[in-house]
């Protein structure tokens, strides 16, 4: 029987080499990735929204309608990846006690290098001394207590509940689909 995970590996060579460059650079850190043009949105307005004037079925996990939102948004948050505990061989499928391994059915590597959907991802790294920050074991810990059974991926997402204003980005960089290096971007009005 396959697992949901393998559904979501890498497609191609260039792929997973692209994932294993990107792995390091995220890891420690707490991130935010969007689209492109989502990106040029966000700088504009300067902050990320918990609610965007994004069309529902522009947004992940949203098509079977608000009652089925994933759990973050559910409860007034932005998604984060926390991967403040982890290294890249906690996301290796042959190592049995990996994220991957513990977690199947995470759909972490829809994300990882980039949003397949969007062609590439732009990831902005996110200050994590923000007050409203919930980290991901107690985000997990909340989803239990309140005992949903909406969409999350344990331990590796984070919620910022509200909207995170721009003076909390460190920085970002870009992800392409056929590019084996990641591209850094400026985080302020002016490199647009």
């Amino acid at each position: 029987m396959r697992r949901l995970e393998d559904a979501f590996s890498p497609k191609s060579d260039a792929e997973l080499l692209l994932r294993k460059l990107i792995l390091p650079e995220l890891c420690g850190r707490l991130w935010h990735t969007t689209s492109e043009d989502r990106f040029k949105s966000i700088l504009m307005s300067g902050t990320i929204l918990v609610k965007p004037d994004i069309p529902d079925d522009k947004r992940w996990s949203t098509i079977a309608g608000e009652e089925r939102y994933p759990y973050v948004r559910s409860i007034g948050g932005v998604s984060l990846f926390d991967f403040d505990q982890f290294n890249p061989s906690d996301f290796d499928h042959a190592n049995p006690d990996s994220y991957s391994s513990t977690h199947p059915n995470s759909s972490w590597s829809t994300f990882i290098p980039y949003n397949e959907t969007w062609g590439c991802s732009v990831w902005i790294e996110i200050d994590c001394a923000l007050p409203q920050l919930i980290r991901g074991p107690a985000l997990l810990a909340k989803w239990r207590l309140d005992g949903c059974g909406r969409k999350f991926m344990p331990k590796i997402e984070a919620a910022h509940l509200g909207d995170i204003p721009r003076s909390a980005f460190r920085r970002a960089f870009l992800v392409r689909k056929d590019d084996s290096e990641f591209h850094h971007l400026p985080i302020d009005i002016f490199g647009i």
